[in-house]
Order: structure tokens, then sequence, then C-alpha cells
């Protein structure tokens, strides 16, 4: 006789396993797991929060005259030499922390960085110094080291002190 090759049929009446009962151990995993996660979505929010208001502080162009020394790069976010002097002059000005100098961004996919860009008339890939009464000073065009940068702006900071 020819063996079947029809597959099994499933029951119908398959009852669902049943749900393990609840127990407090289970019940207290379950509330600390709740907290952990809080804790780490609130810990998110609040580095978030900071990180946008950093952003927003080195975005505002407004700084510019208030007393302090500015710095200002006119910066493309999509240009990777844009993003690379953007690190050398983060580094650059380690060593000026606390000294009355103020690094700013004009970004220009923004109306506010193009609108600056096009008042000093200069590319991206440019950083402009500011005295502490908001005259331009200075323009320094194209990729530069570090190093460079530092001595530029202790020459800066001690022309206009």
């Amino acid at each position: 006789m020819p063996k079947s090759r029809a597959k099994p049929r499933k029951s119908k009446t398959s009852a669902a396993p049943a749900a393990a009962p609840q127990t407090r151990r289970s019940m207290l995993k379950l509330a600390g797991g709740g907290v952990l996660a809080a804790a780490g979505a609130g810990g998110v929010g609040l580095w978030g929060v900071s990180s946008f208001r950093a952003y927003a502080a080195e975005h505002d162009l407004s700084r510019v005259g208030q007393g302090n020394i500015a710095i200002v790069q006119i910066h493309d976010p999509q240009c990777p030499t844009c993003t690379a002097l953007q690190k050398q002059t983060r580094a650059a000005l380690r060593d000026f922390d606390d000294c009355g100098m103020t690094y700013l961004v004009a970004d220009i996919k923004t109306p506010e960085g193009a609108a600056f860009a096009r008042k000093y008339r200069v590319p991206h890939v440019t950083l402009l110094l500011f005295d502490g009464a908001g005259e331009l000073r200075e323009t320094l065009q194209g990729m530069q080291q570090a190093s460079q940068l530092a001595q530029a702006f202790a020459a800066h900071k001690a022309a206009v002190a």
C-alpha cells in the first residue's frame, strides 16, 4: 500500500499553554527593569537637552560684539574640509579656555548663517576673527592645522587686548 504524502492535521482543540502565574519575584524584576529603562531614558533626555543648548549657543551669531573676542567659522555641514577645519579650530581653542574668546559657527545651510557669510563676502572654510566690539579684524581662509590656528588666535588676542 502506498504511503500517504498528506501532512498530518493539527488538532483544532489544542489549548494554548497556560501562562505562568505571576509571583512577587517576577513582578519585582519587571518593576526593576522599568526603573532602569526610565533612568536610561531620562539620562538620554538630559544629554539631548544639554547638547541642543550647546549647539544653539555655538550658532547664536548675535553674540558677536558682546565684549568677547569672537571667532566665527563660516561652515557647510556637508563639506568634509569644513568639518576638518572645525575639528582643528576646536583643538587650537583648547589652550584658550575661559580667556574671553567665543567660538561661533555660521552654518551656511541656515538663513542666519548664509546672511552672515554674505555680509562679510566670504565662502565656507573660512574663520573670521572679531574684536570685542564686533569689528572684523582678520580673515583666515582655507584649511589650517591647530598649531597654526593657535598662533593666529594668540596674535589676534594680543592685538585687540
